[in-house]
């Protein structure tokens, strides 16, 4: 035989001997379970996965027989995947937010970045341009690496309204009258985005905000197709209108006064979402300051080049604490956190969220660990913080998206050293990320 057809041969060999090990059952011995459904942990569990689902969880070691690959999992813990129901993805690169950075091989990359740190799926809010959408339709059919890709597309606005437009966020609907809206939707309907964004927000007085008539039409047109509404909000009384308008998703924390319970009410009589991105908050002063976390290596690996040197400079830290909004910023993260305490209390549906990727000091594949801590430090328990960032999260993204660890859902978990259940800051020690049953990477942490 010639040597390249041996070569070919044996290409194809080694590729179903790797399929037929993926498919082979796998059984996960003396594993601690975080499930995502905020149930206590499950210790010394025996899983059995196969076809890259888990098919049994049982307290009792199961039989096995030689098809099966049992797995010691002693001391170590495993939760789901994390779901980002707010990111962004491909416009951040080095130091820069820019249109230019959005190629094909940053989304790869950064899609990579999240599955490194646990992130298997990802809803990207309002600032993809139009190459997401043959991506999209790839990820989903688990044709591409990394986290999952779901998209709200080209996102809304007012006219000469927010984002800036110089941070690569510029391909945005801006209409002027309900009717531009509406026309302006259909279009946008014709792509299927996954849920359709608008930014109803002043951007602290210095931008126009969204006419309420064109919030209306927006929503209204976009139910009509029946697509999803979330929406960059800020203020409480913006919430009101928006909810009453049909809004299904608050995409920020209302940060300018405490909610009141008419909007809870309201909010759970509708089954209005809230996404509340404190981590998007804090990093608007973190960086004035030392934060525990700056010199940590699971941050540092996480940061674009450069990234460290620019927020650790003295300058940069002096821009932050003469921002005249500086304690406006730090008052409003106050306001966020007793917000989503009450909100979940409440029973409202709370998902995780972090805006991660919209600038390069929101750094993705940290942020979403980092929001998980911040929803503790509102008041939550380490259990609702990880139900937060799966099960919560997998429902407002996508009805495809499990996000828990159940019998019959797909074995897709993050493998931990220590356990989160005692210290959130443990979903940081990762050791393994598994997609499907199969271990896809050993963590940002790898040497």
């Amino acid at each position: 035989m010639k040597p390249i057809a041996s070569l070919l041969l044996w290409g194809l060999l080694f590729t179903a001997g790797n399929n037929a090990i993926a498919q082979q059952p796998i059984l996960l011995k003396n594993v601690t379970i975080i499930d995502g459904t905020g149930k206590p942990p499950q210790k010394n569990m025996f899983v059995l996965i196969d076809h890259g689902k888990i098919t049994d969880i049982s307290s009792k070691e199961m039989i096995t027989i030689m098809t099966v690959m049992p797995q010691d999992f002693s001391g170590k813990t495993i939760m789901p995947v994390i779901t980002n129901a707010h990111a962004h993805l491909g416009t951040v690169k080095g130091v820069t937010a820019s249109a230019v950075n959005y190629t094909r091989d940053n989304i790869l990359r950064q899609l990579q970045k999240y599955e490194t740190y646990g992130v298997d799926a990802i809803q990207v809010m309002g600032s993809d341009r139009e190459m997401i959408f043959d991506m999209r339709d790839s990820s989903q059919k688990g044709l591409l690496p990394g986290a999952t890709i779901y998209t709200a597309g080209y996102g809304f606005s007012a006219p000469n309204g927010g984002p800036p437009s110089n941070l690569g966020m510029d391909k945005v609907y801006r209409p002027a009258t309900p009717e531009e809206a509406i026309k302006d939707v259909q279009e946008l309907a014709k792509l299927k985005p996954d849920m359709i964004k608008m930014w109803v927000d002043d951007f602290g007085g210095t931008s126009p905000k969204m006419k309420p008539e064109i919030s209306a039409a927006i929503i209204s047109e976009a139910h009509k197709q029946h697509i999803r509404v979330a929406s960059h909000l800020y203020y409480l009384e913006d919430a009101h209108r928006l909810v009453d308008q049909g809004l299904d998703i608050i995409a920020h924390s209302i940060r300018d006064k405490d909610i009141d319970d008419a909007l809870i009410e309201k909010m759970k009589q509708k089954g209005v979402a809230y996404i509340p991105t404190l981590s998007l908050d804090e990093f608007q002063f973190a960086y004035a300051n030392k934060p525990e976390w700056l010199d940590e290596p699971f941050f540092k690996v996480a940061l674009e080049l450069g990234v460290y040197e620019m927020i650790t400079a003295d300058d940069y830290r002096s821009k932050i604490m003469s921002n005249p909004n500086f304690e406006k910023n730090k008052a409003a993260y106050a306001t966020a956190l007793r917000n989503v305490k009450k909100l979940f209390d409440a029973g409202v549906l709370i998902a995780l969220g972090t805006d991660s990727g919209a600038n390069p000091v929101r750094v993705q594949g940290f942020s979403e660990h980092l929001e998980m801590q911040l929803l503790t430090e509102a008041g939550l328990t380490p259990l609702q913080a990880i139900m937060i960032a799966t099960q919560n999260a997998a429902k407002v993204v996508h009805k495809n998206i499990p996000g828990t660890l159940e019998k019959g859902n797909p074995a897709s978990f993050i493998v931990l050293q220590n356990n989160p259940a005692k210290d959130i800051k443990n979903t940081r020690s990762i050791l393994e990320v598994w997609k499907n049953g199969v271990k896809v990477n050993d963590g940002p942490m790898k040497d």
